[in-house]
């Protein structure tokens, strides 16, 4: 026959359980919060660009222009405005509306030398609202952007409204011979 050790069992102490079950309560907000974040992402890139679009102007501080494009101002620039013959040295976000980035200066690690009119119409637009130093949003609908193409093979699916965080670092005129760079999408310069 076998012989069963008795192993001394020491008494829970004071708070212990309040403990577990506060500890159990934070585990559960957490785990909520992550899922409600994913749950919105999803959600906002099933939603139209239209619905999007229109419950985004609502928002405090988002101006709409006559295009269409949607912009906030994060920081006030000074000097002079860019003008579309200009050439910027720019940082710049790309995000779909999941909050994916699909091209950035830091991905580069580098700030982009570009022309102002190099690029798609929505972006080119909104560089033309920006002085020296400004940090701005753009909300790019899809017909200022890539429209029913979508760009990347496959990065930026077909009527995506792009979101960019720019910040303008310096502003110099077009210098003769310097040709119009295109948008190449993801991996190029917007």
């Amino acid at each position: 026959m076998s012989k069963v050790t008795a192993v001394p069992l020491r008494p829970v102490a004071k708070g212990t359980l309040t403990k577990l079950w506060l500890g159990v309560g934070v585990a559960v907000v957490i785990g909520a919060g992550v899922a409600w974040a994913g749950t919105y992402r999803q959600v906002a890139m099933g939603e139209s660009p239209t619905a999007f679009l229109a419950a985004n102007a609502k928002k405090h501080g988002v101006v709409t222009t006559p295009s269409g494009l949607e912009y906030q101002v994060l920081a006030e620039g000074q000097g002079a405005k860019a003008g579309p013959q200009d050439i910027v040295l720019i940082d710049y976000d790309g995000k779909l509306l999941n909050g994916q980035t699909f091209d950035s200066t830091a991905q580069h690690g580098q700030p982009a030398v570009m022309p102002v009119a190099g690029s798609i119409p929505g972006f080119s637009e909104g560089l033309q609202l920006m002085n020296r130093g400004a940090r701005y949003r753009f909300w790019i609908p899809p017909q200022l952007a890539y429209g029913e193409q979508g760009a990347g093979d496959g990065v930026i699916p077909p009527n995506s409204v792009l979101q960019f965080d720019v910040s303008l670092r310096e502003i110099a005129p077009q210098q003769p011979g310097y040709g119009q760079a295109g948008m190449s999408g993801p991996g190029g310069q917007p």
